[in-house]
């Protein structure tokens, strides 16, 4: 049997643990201890508060067979009010993947990107108290996602397809996932001879102008990007999805529930 003597000091150790764990969250402390990370955060969060916390989910491949068509998922609704959320990659040439803006739907998305070679993933929420709250995971990979073109690309025949959509509504317990795709090659401007040819922005509205969400996209995201996103409830009314690539090509579509 335990003597109270040390239960009581396992309980301490415990404590001095924890609390050491949430001293370093409060502190941006890496968990993954990145050569990289100090430049980001200075890059992107430009000297916010940050905050590494578990309540920002991050869902990847242990290991990435596919570097150009990298799974990802994320969820921030414990944090409850959502403003913004960036994902970034530390070791990809191009770090800054999207920027998504949450404001008619859960701060939850999924959708796939290139990777370059085996790095952290991060997913930075900013709250409602002004913190950049972010989780991060580690994805494996054999590399070149950013650096070989598409199949598209490869075969030519990305220019009979460019901004077409599609749009698919799915039941999601109580809420309503949308599943958008959009048709585009993504081009890095990192193959040699073609240059960065990329959606840079995409948005849902209702009929009346009221956005549901908005997504900034950059060359990491995989070629013919398919997002995922979850509406508290069903629209009663057709949505309109708009956007635009670096090129000024557009995109717009009817999105029906």
């Amino acid at each position: 049997m335990y003597r109270l003597s040390e239960i009581l000091r396992a309980t301490i150790l415990v404590g001095a643990a924890v609390s050491a764990c949430a001293v370093a969250a409060a502190e941006g402390k890496d968990p993954f201890d990145s050569g990289q990370w100090s430049g980001m955060e200075e890059e992107f969060l430009r000297g916010q508060k940050v905050a590494f916390d578990d309540r920002v989910k991050v869902t990847g491949p242990r290991f990435a067979e596919d570097a150009m068509n990298v799974p990802v998922s994320l969820d921030a609704t414990a944090l409850g009010e959502v403003r913004r959320v960036m994902v970034l990659v530390d070791r990809n040439p191009i770090r800054k993947v999207l920027e998504f803006f949450p404001l008619r739907t859960r701060p939850t998305l999924a959708f796939r990107f290139k990777l370059q070679q085996s790095s952290p993933v991060r997913v930075a929420a900013l709250g409602a108290d002004g913190v950049w709250h972010v989780g991060s995971t580690w994805v494996d990979a054999s590399g070149g996602g950013c650096t070989a073109p598409g199949a598209t690309r490869a075969s030519g025949t990305w220019h009979q397809t460019l901004g077409q959509s599609q749009a698919r509504f799915f039941g999601q317990g109580d809420a309503t996932r949308l599943r958008l795709r959009v048709m585009h090659p993504m081009d890095t401007g990192l193959v040699a001879g073609i240059p960065a040819f990329y959606l840079e922005e995409l948005a849902l509205r209702d009929e009346a102008g009221t956005e549901y969400l908005r997504l900034q996209t950059f060359e990491p995201v995989s070629e013919n990007p398919v997002f995922s996103f979850d509406l508290p409830e069903k629209p009663v009314g057709k949505l309109v999805l708009s956007g635009r690539d670096n090129n000024g090509n557009r995109v717009a579509a009817g999105v029906a529930p």
